[in-house]
């Protein structure tokens, strides 16, 4: 309730009115039934305005909630049996990305994905989910093992970007991104990508190529944060919400341009009010995507998502004065 966006106040303060009512009525053994039901509508009413009108500005500031629900809280709530794996093997464990081995549906699967900090210290501890190198080699090693042991890969994304220090960038950050796109292109094993919050750039590209990609309703997707945009275009970050709408990074945008297989519905006023439904929701979309994709062979599987990705974007080639696109 602290954490509470300006568009959601109206929200949140027609909830405590009826709060009140209900106490009162409680309390005073009064019948204000129809008192409570008629705020009760006014308050539905409400959420579908705000919420079906959002701004693609608005929709990051949802992204970015703080009380939104990470990675490891969609771990705990869908699958069972999860152990963690850690380390890359060459340099050390990023905490900015957790993985490892879980059941899901009763079926054992590879699971990863970034993970922030619920406050300062573990935001510290997480690097506000923005991953090293060793990062990104730790998801190819656990993504290589899925192969290996013919185990599907469900990726959670959710990063404003991968870490730009100099340290990074001495151990090799763009090599490592990049190693990731070229060693997952050719992974015999499905994989199934969802964005639970922010896909920043290269940082959810790491993570991001796949067989399936779906979105929850109110996450967005970008080449650049739009404060960066801001900055490039204008020379001013203040400018991020007129980057935001420029750059077409929500769902329905993604969804339209054929980069998104699916977008995944989020309750009415938000996945951080009620993580348990955005689960639920997450979970069917997952299970209906994996019954589809266990079914191919590792050739099909490799076909399928050679073919999505050459289908991303338009393009035109000249050839002997001929245009095709």
């Amino acid at each position: 309730m602290n954490n509470r966006l300006d568009f959601e106040k109206p929200i949140i303060e027609l909830e405590q009115k009826i709060q009140e009512l209900k106490d009162l009525a409680e309390n005073e053994s009064m019948d204000l039934s129809k008192e409570i039901e008629t705020f009760e509508g006014r308050l539905i009413r409400l959420k579908k305005e705000t919420f079906e009108k959002l701004s693609p500005w608005q929709k990051i500031q949802l992204a970015r909630h703080p009380d939104r629900p990470y990675t490891l809280d969609y771990i705990k709530l869908i699958m069972q049996d999860f152990i963690e794996l850690a380390g890359d093997r060459v340099f050390g464990d990023d905490k900015a990305i957790v993985g490892g081995i879980a059941r899901f549906g009763g079926k054992p699967v590879i699971v990863l994905g970034h993970q922030k900090g619920r406050d300062t210290k573990e935001n510290l501890k997480r690097n506000f989910g923005m991953a090293h190198p060793e990062g990104y080699r730790k998801a190819l090693r656990l993504m290589k093992l899925g192969e290996k042991f013919k185990l599907p890969i469900i990726v959670f994304i959710d990063t404003p970007g991968a870490y730009p220090g100099i340290g990074a960038e001495e151990r090799g950050q763009a090599e490592a991104i990049a190693r990731n796109l070229r060693d997952t292109a050719r992974l015999k094993t499905p994989i199934i990508v969802t964005v639970i919050g922010e896909g920043g750039s290269g940082g959810a590209l790491g993570l991001g190529l796949a067989n399936r990609i779906l979105m929850l309703e109110n996450s967005v997707y970008f080449v650049c944060t739009p404060e960066a945009c801001g900055a490039i275009l204008w020379n001013d970050r203040n400018r991020a919400p007129q980057a935001a709408e420029a750059l077409s990074i929500t769902a329905k945008d993604l969804y339209r341009m054929g980069i998104l297989d699916e977008i995944v519905p989020e309750p009415l006023d938000g996945a951080h009010r009620n993580c348990q439904a955005t689960a639920r929701n997450i979970k069917a979309a997952l299970a209906k995507n994996l019954a589809e994709l266990q079914g191919l062979s590792a050739e099909a599987i490799l076909k399928t998502r050679y073919e999505k990705y050459r289908k991303i974007g338009e393009y035109v080639e000249r050839m002997e004065g001929e245009i095709i696109r």
